[in-house]
């Protein structure tokens, strides 16, 4: 079930409704009851190896916790080989079996990662396993964020699961405004871009030089929409029920570096590379080389997680390069700036330095959409050879499948994303419309949901398009 669909929001409607009539102590029952419903409708024939995943991670924990009594020595291969039986789907689903000869089971490399990191934890002491089958399942389950995440971790998500929530007007009326800006990042900017972006991507050979330039900035930008849309969907949801999942995004292409990218992107995943792959690497703790080194081995399985093609390890390794390239330059970049004379907090260096990294990423997002690497470098290699930015003057961009009527929405809405961005850094843009008086509220609420309505993109014949990260 699509989160901008229907049938999801019906079925959301009635879980929301079951939870508050239950008594508190057992409302997450309803919460449990419905996760596996939802993954039952949205992929029954994954629910049988779903469950095994559940149920394998489950005894793992235990067996992890009891081995603590144990030598160090043989605690640790149970964990290795736990580790290893609950990465091996996920691997053979990545690398041995096509799309075409078997489908992975629905939210895999998410749920994936979050056994993972539960299971690390119990390993180190920072947690104790939860005893209790069904609330186990409960968390590895929860269906607002078993699809895209974000990734949870046990100790932020598992209390507020089985802890019985009070109905709040307010909180309940601010994730229905999360919800809403959902389905605007979705259907107002995500999936409008979407045609731009398939036009030029699905016809590189006919489209070079600026429309590449055009098209991957598009991209960028329709990628970061929609997922943040699922994850503020997600957010929603959780909400609506006195949930709260953590924040994935944090305004990444305001960001000055591509290390400060990664602070700010996807950031559940972010930080389970680093706890879980970069730190047990060694991290920074063992010399300048071994550091780049781990960086690389780092982006390598990111770019393996995401998919199964060569870009994705190509763009991978891409983010690793920036930042030894960053880290290498950094010194010889501030003495310029300093001999142009700009100062540390200088405006125009900063928004420089954001424009820049904007551009390096979009370049890597470039050889993550393309179809193949080869696409990918001849798409890139044309945007430093094919010079044609008459384009953005003539009508060459009514030619990418948006009327200009579209193409005026697109940028209005990817105008207000940017603004709401720069006030959200400063201000709670949700708490200020909650403190206006009614008939100001209603009146924002009623024009938003109406402009969505009349103006979002709703894929072919009106069916709500997929999210991207569903994909990974």
């Amino acid at each position: 079930m699509n989160f901008v669909s229907l049938n999801y929001n019906l079925f959301l409607l009635c879980i929301v409704i079951l939870y508050y009539i239950l008594p508190k102590n057992i409302r997450w029952y309803s919460l449990l009851a419905g996760s596996f419903l939802f993954y039952f409708i949205a992929a029954k024939e994954a629910v049988v190896p779903f469950i095994a995943m559940i149920i394998l991670s489950y005894c793992g924990s235990r067996i992890i916790s009891c081995a603590c009594t144990r030598t160090v020595r043989y605690r640790k291969y149970i964990f290795i080989l736990f580790i290893i039986l609950v990465t091996l789907p996920l691997f053979f689903y990545k690398t041995v079996f096509s799309p075409d000869t078997l489908t992975a089971p629905l939210g895999l490399s998410f749920f994936t990662l979050q056994i993972l990191a539960y299971l690390s934890d119990i390993y180190t002491g920072k947690i104790y396993p939860q005893t209790n089958f069904f609330r186990y399942a409960l968390f590895v389950s929860f269906f607002p964020q078993i699809l895209q995440g974000p990734i949870p971790r046990y100790e932020q998500l598992g209390i507020q699961l089985f802890t019985g929530h009070p109905f709040q007007e307010k909180n309940f009326v601010k994730a229905l405004q999360l919800i809403l800006w959902g389905f605007f990042l979705k259907l107002m900017v995500a999936d409008k871009a979407a045609v731009i972006v398939n036009t030029v991507f699905d016809n590189h050979e006919l489209y070079r030089g600026c429309y590449v330039i055009l098209g991957g900035s598009l991209y960028s930008i329709q990628l970061y929409a929609d997922f943040l849309a699922c994850v503020t969907l997600a957010q929603g949801a959780a909400a609506l029920f006195g949930i709260y999942l953590t924040d994935n995004f944090n305004h990444p292409y305001f960001a000055s570096s591509i290390h400060d990218f990664w602070r700010r992107w996807h950031i559940s995943l972010s930080t389970w590379l680093k706890d879980y792959v970069y730190i047990p690497l060694g991290g920074n703790r063992k010399g300048t080389l071994r550091k780049y080194v781990n960086l690389i081995i780092t982006f390598l399985v990111s770019g393996m997680w995401h998919g199964n093609g060569f870009q994705y390890i190509a763009w991978g390794l891409f983010h690793a390069f920036y930042q030894i390239i960053g880290a290498f330059t950094l010194n010889f970049r501030e003495s310029l700036y300093k001999l142009l004379g700009f100062a540390p907090d200088n405006f125009f260096k900063k928004h420089i330095r954001r424009v820049f990294t904007f551009f390096l990423v979009t370049l890597a997002w470039i050889i993550f959409r393309a179809d193949n690497l080869n696409t990918a470098f001849s798409m890139i290699g044309s945007v430093f050879t094919v010079h044609n930015p008459w384009i953005f003057f003539d009508d060459s961009l009514f030619t990418l499948g948006l009327s200009w009527k579209e193409l005026l929405i697109l940028f209005a809405s990817v105008g207000i994303l940017s603004v709401s961005s720069t006030l959200q850094e400063k201000i709670c843009i949700r708490d200020i419309i909650i403190a206006q008086p009614m008939i100001i509220r209603w009146s924002i609420y009623i024009a938003a949901i109406t402009a969505v309505y009349v103006f979002g993109t709703y894929g072919f014949e009106f069916h709500t398009q997929d999210f991207i990260y569903g994909g990974f």
